[in-house]
């Protein structure tokens, strides 16, 4: 449905279409808002809850991997989330990223998708909860309604601090994004 919802936008001619990341982005930030927990850090011996759903996305530079912060994520459209993450990439490449916009990120999306790796798991940013690990778009067979059809499928794998968020409550997030990229429309509201 991500697929076809970007195809839609680019055929009505949007001025930014966003990627497929752009999407679990704001999927990730809505589920985040929705599971406060999963939004929080272990620092000094004491949980912290953050008011804010600061999503960092991973980028890789020279030699490096650098996180900036879409700052509100939860708040923002996607063609502003989709437009901000591509001039935070290119300030990352260019060595012109500032430290306020590498600083105050409450959660992380890791992308490798576009290396062809279709699933691994990502290292936490302390003192975040967890990262989301997302794996390339590919073509898969898969059964609907007792038939073999094809599907664009991506993985996505969380990887949480124990301390802060347990395996259920990790799993509830991760429903909850799923169920947002399978009917992205709503992203678009």
């Amino acid at each position: 449905e991500c697929v076809a919802l970007r195809t839609s936008l680019k055929a009505a001619g949007a001025d930014v279409v966003p990627s497929i990341n752009d999407l679990v982005v704001k999927a990730a930030a809505v589920a985040l808002r929705e599971h406060p927990t999963a939004n929080g850090a272990y620092r000094d011996g004491h949980f912290e809850r953050y008011s804010r759903v600061n999503v960092g996305i991973a980028v890789a530079a020279e030699g490096a991997l650098v996180v900036p912060t879409v700052f509100d994520a939860d708040r923002k459209g996607l063609a502003e989330i989709a437009a901000q993450t591509r001039r935070l990439a290119e300030r990352v490449r260019s060595g012109e990223i500032t430290p306020p916009e590498l600083s105050g990120g409450t959660f992380t999306v890791s992308n490798l998708g576009m290396f062809g790796v279709r699933s691994f798991e990502a290292v936490i940013n302390p003192p975040q909860a967890a990262i989301l690990a997302v794996g390339a778009l590919e073509a898969r067979a898969v059964v609907r309604e007792r038939s073999v059809v094809i599907r664009e499928q991506l993985d996505v794998e969380l990887s949480c601090d124990h301390r802060i968020l347990y395996g259920a409550e990790g799993a509830a997030l991760l429903a909850r994004i799923r169920e947002i990229l399978e009917a992205p429309m709503r992203l678009t509201l």
